[in-house]
């Protein structure tokens, strides 16, 4: 009877090993590849001792006929070690030919083969010892669990989801262009430092140092590493290598923020390495016991009534195979066990929770490349016993420095000169300017446009102004609105010679540069954000000594006080604006110490009564307190003492009166007092003989004093929103009047004398009563019908040939 047995090929465990993906390569040291090929030759034997298992016969038996009445041991020792030929002919058929020549004739038992198979198939089960039986199938087993073991943590789903995205990232660093870039490039500059060290050391060391420079070196001090200046790149930056860089820079923070957290990878290594050795002293114990047990000779005992015999003398004729394949399965199984314990010596004797990249650091010259620990430093020790390469290239992507110098090469790529130039405009200011909005940093193709006058960096991360600054020659004003900007040396310089106008927007405090104080000749700075420290209410503003050219200085923040540093300027200072949202501003006696102070400007600060510091700015010319609580203005009189007071702004108060005494400013010329409750104008107003611009808007005026034609300077008068019912006569003998706005009010006729008023250029009226034009309008000659802000219906009521007049000029 033949068995037909197919033979497995060893390829077919290939889907139990990681080998299905080889990427995985790179997370198997030396011990584990040796270890996999360890497992297939084990299993081999297991394939190899089942293959003739199935093949060959289990055993043979012959009944022993001779019986120990007794009933002591049997041991076929006859079999074992047969004895000598006489011996051997007691129990024979002999017959003598001659005297040296016997014939011999087989013994026959008298069993029929069904009777011999009985026996075969009852001895191999119920004698032959079990380790002999399935010595084969525990060998594929173990092989098995020790492949399974091996490779578990690339199957289990939790840990392989976590490997096969770190492979497949790695992979991507290694291959990327940017990362060959990134060390190249900063190998170049390691090397020009090295040569410009070289050279300073050839030569004689300055003894004095420049104070202002080692200042300004301090202030301009990043935090964080310095970023450096890149160079032009020999090679073409392809945009599509470009985004997938920066996408790998993205993956690979999301990765470490994801596997740092735990160390489920490292606790699955270190189990299923434990898992094996614990297999492999299992399996050495219990087989170096039951290997002897594997016998050639095995003796059976058969119940005498089935075939008339009661012990039997059966060959295992595998025993001889089985036991040198046990021996060398031990020996497989030995080596194998020796290299899970160097593995678990390896994971105990070193922390792999914890990686440095300080060798990297100093052969890259990379410096911010961040120790990882966890799972991801486990991972990188892995890929290091692989190829120390693949961390060395993949920890470009950790680097901070090497991400901006992506985004910088990327910016360039993407604002060209031509888009740049585009892009410029001019400000109010007249400026020709740069405006960069939500950048993710600033193109060096910025200061290739060396025509701007002004750069405007809004919503831009933090940056560093590189030296190439000193390419905008004709640069004046520099608005940094949530930017961080640091300067490097050169651009500092730069600044402190030609800015003369900054404007700050931030978020807090320590937002403000540092290099702000020491720029010489900047003639204006506009600070907005909060100046007040978390532990402080008061501002915190350091000293403003240095800027010896200021003549405006403008807040938009929350003070509770004048910022005691603005005093530091108080000499040059001309123009102070504090725009103090909505807080109250409760000390500003500093005010007193600007003596050159020309125009002030307190919005929103919730005042209630004009600051008594005012008074002492002798040289105070423009005074604005608009969006204030005034609401009385009796101490108005003592700004007589400002000599030199030409504009008076109190609008958007809640004043409800203006005081006699205000016939005292007699060198105003703009007064407004719009947006307020008064519902009286003092006739003595009208004594402030050199006022230009009137503007009493938004009041609840019922009447204009006939005085008002003392008022032969004036310009501009606007009492629009009030409740005027009519218009005094007088009004019209205002010969320079050029813009009149009435409109709003309650007024039913106005006065011929209108034609009086030859240098209007604007008159609105609508929003009244009135239901006709008189025709003397026409004699305003400078007064278009465009600029006649009045309803339709009025106009069409004109005669045509007014109307044409108008039109004509």
């Amino acid at each position: 009877m033949y068995i037909r047995v197919k033979m497995i090929p060893v390829n077919e465990f290939r889907s139990i090993t990681s080998d299905q993906n080889p990427q995985f390569r790179v997370l198997k040291p030396w011990w584990d590849v040796l270890s996999e090929y360890l497992a297939i030759a084990m299993l081999m034997i297991g394939v190899f001792g089942c293959t003739v298992q199935l093949t060959q016969e289990k055993i043979s038996c012959l009944p022993d006929r001779v019986t120990d009445l007794s009933r002591g041991d049997m041991d076929c020792s006859h079999l074992r070690e047969p004895k000598d030929n006489e011996s051997v002919w007691d129990f024979a058929i002999t017959k003598t030919l001659s005297p040296n020549l016997i014939e011999v004739f087989g013994r026959k038992n008298g069993l029929d083969i069904h009777q011999y198979e009985f026996v075969n198939h009852f001895c191999y089960e119920r004698f032959v010892h079990w380790y002999g039986k399935y010595f084969p199938y525990l060998v594929v087993i173990h092989s098995v669990i020790f492949m399974v073991a091996s490779s578990f943590w690339f199957k289990f789903p939790v840990t392989s989801s976590k490997i096969e995205l770190f492979v497949n990232i790695l992979g991507k660093c290694f291959d990327s262009p940017w990362t060959t870039r990134a060390i190249s490039e900063v190998s170049e500059e390691r090397r020009e430092e090295r040569i410009v060290t070289w050279r300073k050391n050839t030569v004689t060391k300055c003894v004095a140092d420049d104070n202002n420079e080692v200042d300004a070196v301090a202030l301009i001090q990043s935090s964080g590493p310095k970023t450096a200046e890149l160079k032009p790149a020999g090679s073409l930056w392809d945009k599509k290598e470009g985004e997938q860089a920066k996408s790998l820079f993205e993956k690979v923070k999301k990765f470490r923020t994801h596997v740092e957290e735990s160390d489920l990878l490292y606790f699955m290594y270190v189990l299923q390495t434990v898992l094996k050795v614990f297999k492999f002293v299992l399996i050495i114990v219990y087989s170096v016991m039951l290997v002897p047990n594997i016998q050639v000779i095995v003796i059976c005992s058969v119940p005498r009534d089935l075939t008339g015999f009661e012990s039997f003398c059966c060959i295992y004729n595998k025993a001889h195979l089985f036991s040198k394949l046990a021996y060398t399965y031990i020996c497989f199984v030995g080596v194998y066990g020796t290299l899970c314990i160097y593995s678990l010596y390896w994971l105990f004797h070193r922390p792999l929770k914890e990686y440095s990249f300080e060798v990297v650091r100093l052969e890259s010259g990379i410096n911010d490349i961040p120790d990882v620990k966890n799972d991801f430093a486990f991972l990188l020790h892995l890929s290091d016993q692989y190829d120390a390469l693949y961390s060395k290239r993949f920890s470009a992507f950790l680097s901070e420095v090497s991400e901006s110098r992506l985004m910088q090469v990327n910016l360039n790529h993407d604002w060209t000169t031509d888009k740049l130039r585009s892009r410029l405009s001019r400000n109010a200011s007249e400026r020709l300017e740069l405006h960069v909005f939500m950048l993710p940093g600033l193109p060096d193709t910025v200061f290739e446009l060396t025509e701007v006058e002004a750069l405007t960096l809004e919503l831009i991360g933090n940056i560093t102004i590189p030296a190439n600054l000193t390419q905008l020659t004709g640069l004046q004003e520099l608005s940094c609105i949530h930017t961080a900007a640091k300067l490097q040396l050169a651009a500092l310089n730069h600044l402190r010679e030609n800015l003369k106008v900054l404007r700050l927007t931030f978020d807090s405090q320590d937002q403000v540069p540092l290099w702000m104080y020491t720029l010489q000749n900047l003639e204006e700075l506009h600070l907005s954000g909060p100046l007040n420290s978390e532990l402080s209410r008061a501002p915190n503003l350091d000293t403003l000594r240095e800027l010896k050219n200021l003549r405006v200085l403008t807040f938009r923040s929350r003070l509770s006080k004048i910022p005691p540093s603005v005093v530091d300027v108080s000499n040059q200072l001309l123009r102070l604006c504090v725009q103090n949202e909505g807080t109250r501003l409760q000390v500003v006696s500093s005010l007193k110490k600007l003596v050159n102070l020309a125009a002030l400007e307190l919005t929103n600060c919730m005042l209630e009564r004009i600051p008594s510091a005012v008074f002492s700015l002798a040289h105070l010319q423009e005074l604005d307190l608009r969006e204030n609580r005034l609401a009385t203005v009796e101490e108005i009189l003592s700004l007589q003492h400002c000599r030199r007071l030409t504009t008076l702004r109190l609008w958007h108060n809640h004043i409800s009166y203006v005081p006699e005494h205000i016939s005292k400013l007699v060198t105003l010329e703009t007064l407004d007092f719009s947006w307020n409750k008064i519902r009286r104008l003092p006739p003595r107003l009208c004594y402030c003989t050199r006022l230009r611009h009137l503007d009493l808007s938004h009041n609840q005026l019922t009447y204009l004093p006939s005085e008002i034609s003392v008022l032969q300077s004036l310009q501009h008068l606007s009492v629009a929103f009030n409740s005027l019912e009519f218009l005094p006569e007088e009004l019209f003998s205002c010969k320079r009047l050029k813009v009149l706005a009435l409109g709003n009010n309650s007024i039913s006729a106005l006065s011929p004398r209108v034609g009086n008023l030859a240098q209007l250029v604007r008159l609105e009226l609508k929003g009244n009563r009135m239901e006709f034009l008189p025709a003397e309008i026409a004699d305003c000659v400078s007064l278009k019908l465009t600029a006649l802000i009045v309803e339709d219906s009025l106009i069409d009521l004109l005669p045509p040939d007014v109307k044409d007049k108008m039109k004509r000029r």
